[in-house]
């Protein structure tokens, strides 16, 4: 039995930056990875030197330490990289992010009102709860337009509904993107959302390595074996011996078959939760392994396709919202970088399917998946598929945890069972169960390096928990990592000083948003005025649109003439805009005087029953 002082499971980006963190500590680890590469998911496939994602990595981050991190460990390799990316729905191309000429073109402006009617009422009339996906995003977006651009790709890619999803899926991975951050990046470009912070579904451009995100964890490979800590690939954990609160060694099988154990005095896991519940030796309680069970997760499986195209689409990768087709996405690998295709004249591309293991598609044999692929593809006038040379299938296994409404109860019990463990740690997006980018996951492996090094101890929990979230439920707890389901709270009058009605006024009436709301009724009032004068000017006779033109006494320059509708849509626009901003200030200056006369009318009480 080997030991080393401390054993790593997994050599993804989570694994490998807890034991390259550790190395430049003078610590020596060693890691164990179940495949025959490293990265995880995250890592770079070779097919006859055409170099494809699992899923495309953008190297973008907030967090300063994974940015000196990434340079670091990979220097000059880095590209700059713009991004392009379009949504695929009813046979139209929609930009994304989004660009509002565009978008209005493929809606069409009857959907364009619509959607603008739906947003303005949701406004007004939020949903009370925000339990699930669906509540969430059409609290941001409107009905209509969750209808046309999230409902369908999402149901896509987790196989359930949008009311089984969790709404801290969508705040973590939509963030603070709104109808109003997308209308004002299409709009004014790219400035960030408020305080200036950019919304990352919204940047424009990111760094991507020359041979892809695998090239980062093949040369963090490299520098940790300078470190004196060694990888071994193939091999597989299948028990984890414990005893009195401590991990003594783990089983683990190659892929040769041999057997082998190895001891630590610190282990640090990035298994998906149910199989490392699972592998525990002795069996945890009964509880904790029925919770181990009820975790999900989500299969991932991409047909790629060598292409003799030089120019396909110029997208990075777009989205396929479109219901008649399986597929969920399709990656453009040669623009993420040129370098990923051995042929310029060549084109690969990734058509990514999201499934359960059970499905039928799970199992198909390559051939027919790459049949399939390409029938859809050509189906969505991408390709043709005369022009199809070659293919190849890969399939990743349980590569996202599944949000549904169980999952945080399930979460818990096991966070809790795994607490008692004085030198196990579980890190990354299958050791926490949470839907983690890759900065995220390397940022739980630097926490869990230090740890073991001592000092100041990190919570791996509470990493990728935005504090934009947190302050939409303010009855979150201390315990930062736990899901968090925004909800209307029952508040206490007697806690909020004089000084809080502004916090008072959020609690317990939502805000309506002048802008969005100025931008909703302003849209709407042109809109209305522009399709209006079109219908009479079209209609024509002698006297045309007599009382229409009743609103040239409001509107300067209006007549009811083609120039007119031009007119009427931007004085309209204006119009409503100052009425919509107008009538949202004065709601939310009227709710905070109700709220100040609460606050007085209950001090009042106070002092009255004081006296008696």
């Amino acid at each position: 039995m080997a030991s080393h002082p401390v054993v790593v499971i997994g050599a993804g980006p989570a694994g490998l930056t807890t034991a390259y963190e550790l190395g430049k500590n003078s610590s020596s680890s060693l890691i164990l990875e179940a495949g025959k590469q490293v990265g995880g998911i995250s890592q770079t496939v070779n097919y006859r030197d055409f170099r494809f994602d699992i899923g495309g990595h953008r190297f973008f981050s907030k967090v300063p330490m994974v940015t000196e991190l990434w340079n670091e460990i990979l220097g000059d390799n880095f590209l700059l990289r713009p991004r392009i990316s379009r949504i695929h729905y009813n046979q139209h191309f929609f930009d994304y992010p989004l660009k509002a000429t565009n978008a209005l073109a493929g809606l069409g402006v009857v959907e364009a009102l619509l959607v603008c009617f739906s947003y303005a009422r949701v406004k007004v009339f939020p949903n009370a709860q925000e339990e699930n996906f669906e509540q969430w995003v059409i609290n941001r977006f409107g009905y209509r337009l969750y209808q046309i651009f999230f409902k369908t790709y999402t149901e896509k890619v987790w196989g359930i509904s949008c009311t089984e999803i969790s709404a801290d899926w969508a705040a973590q991975r939509i963030k603070n993107l709104s109808l109003k951050e997308a209308v004002r990046n299409a709009l004014l470009g790219q400035r960030g959302g408020k305080k200036g912070e950019i919304v990352t579904s919204l940047i424009e451009q990111f760094h991507y390595p020359r041979l892809g995100p695998g090239m980062m964890w093949e040369r963090c490979e490299e520098l940790v074996a300078g470190f004196g800590s060694q990888t071994l690939k193939g091999v597989k954990v299948e028990r984890i011996r414990h005893r009195h609160g401590r991990v003594d060694c783990v089983s683990a099988r190659a892929s040769s078959g041999e057997h082998l154990e190895f001891e630590g005095s610190d282990f640090v896991s990035t298994m998906p939760l149910r199989e490392l519940i699972q592998a525990m030796d002795p069996q945890p309680p009964e509880k904790v392994v029925e919770a181990a069970r009820g975790l999900r997760y989500r299969d991932y499986l991409t047909v790629v396709l060598v292409v003799n195209c030089e120019d396909v689409f110029p997208d990075n990768w777009i989205y396929i919202h479109s219901p008649e087709v399986k597929m969920g996405r399709i990656q453009n690998y040669k623009n993420w970088s040129p370098y990923m295709v051995p042929d310029p004249s060549r084109t690969s591309l990734g058509l990514e399917y999201f499934l359960w293991d059970k499905d039928d598609e799970w199992t198909w044999s390559n051939e027919r998946l790459i049949e399939f692929g390409t029938r859809e593809c050509a189906q969505l006038g991408l390709i043709n598929p005369r022009d199809v040379e070659d293919g190849t299938v890969v399939r990743m296994e349980k590569a996202y945890p599944v949000y549904d409404h169980h999952y945080q109860d399930h979460v818990q019990t096991i966070r809790q069972y795994l607490g008692t463990f004085s030198n196990l740690q579980t890190i990354g997006r299958n050791g926490l169960h949470r839907y983690n980018n890759q900065d995220h996951s390397m940022v739980t492996g630097v926490y869990a390096a230090r740890n073991i090094m001592g000092g100041s101890h990190h919570d791996v929990w509470a990493v990728n928990t935005e504090k934009e979230y947190h302050e939409e439920d303010r009855t979150a707890s201390a315990n930062a990592g736990d899901r968090i389901v925004p909800m209307r709270v029952q508040v206490n009058v007697d806690e909020l000083s004089m000084g809080n009605e502004d916090e008072l006024i959020e609690i317990v009436f939502a805000k309506l948003d002048p802008v969005a709301l100025g931008v909703a009724v302003g849209t709407v009032s042109g809109l209305l005025i522009l399709i209006g004068t079109a219908i009479l000017v079209l209609k024509g006779g002698p006297v045309v649109g007599p009382n229409l033109s009743l609103l040239g006494n409001f509107l300067f320059g209006f007549q009811v003439t083609w120039g007119g509708s031009i007119v009427g849509f931007l004085e309209g626009g204006i119009g409503g805009f100052a009425i919509g901003y107008s009538g949202a200030s004065l709601r939310n200056w009227s709710m905070k005087a109700y709220a100040k006369f609460m606050w007085w009318r209950e001090e009042g009480n106070r002092r009255r029953n004081l006296l008696d």
